[in-house]
């Protein structure tokens, strides 16, 4: 597994850095609360100034193959995400958005865009589990899961900030990462737009179909 933290990508970091949330299956729901703001604007997503690149992961997908990120969504409109399969709320709230969103473009907009999302709970995330989690939202999803701190570091070289699982007293699970949604378009490979958590099917929708022809919404 590799990673690899790119120029553009951290002349981002203080951009995403605005944009972080997390979610917790814990029953402390400050988790859940952005940790900064960015500033509201009329547009769901926001237009990163300078562009950046994908994380180059290689990870493993729900059929336990090696998926090499960068090689794989090469020409590809794409969606990350970074969450875990136990998230109670935030996750599969976004997840369920995109499938939703992505569900009512045409057929060929469908088969271009791909959606991966990459755990942030590898411990408990196998390949199975994520397999069976994202099907119930949409059989074409992407999972990926791995090395958490092979995960971390590409989360965070992206600006994503991830942190490692924690097992509370009451033996719930605590796992905070960032809810953003990147999205890169299919010309130059590179980050364009970040969707903050909250975002509805139907803002996705609106932006999807400029997104896959590797325009700016």
């Amino acid at each position: 597994m590799r990673t690899r933290r790119t120029g553009a990508a951290l002349a981002a970091v203080a951009v995403l850095a605005a944009g972080l949330a997390g979610c917790s299956s814990s029953s402390d729901d400050s988790s859940d609360q952005p940790v900064a703001v960015i500033t509201a604007s009329q547009k769901p997503g926001t237009v990163l100034d300078t562009p950046f690149e994908k994380p180059d992961l290689i990870l493993t997908d729900t059929h336990g193959k090696k998926y090499d990120l960068l090689k794989e969504t090469k020409g590809s409109p794409t969606l990350i995400y970074f969450g875990y399969t136990h998230c109670p709320d935030v996750c599969p709230t976004t997840m369920s958005d995109i499938a939703i969103a992505k569900s009512k473009l045409s057929a060929a907009e469908q088969a271009a865009l791909k959606v991966v999302f990459i755990t942030t709970d590898p411990a408990r995330d196998s390949p199975k589990r994520l397999g069976e989690w994202l099907a119930a939202m949409d059989k074409t999803f992407i999972g990926l899961t791995g090395d958490f701190t092979t995960i971390q570091a590409g989360a965070r070289s992206i600006g994503v900030d991830v942190e490692k699982p924690v097992k509370e007293k009451d033996g719930s699970i605590t796992s905070t990462h960032g809810a953003q949604v990147i999205a890169y378009s299919p010309k130059d490979n590179k980050a364009h737009v970040l969707y903050m958590s909250g975002t509805t099917s139907d803002q996705f929708l609106a932006d999807l179909p400029k997104i896959i022809k590797g325009e700016t919404p």
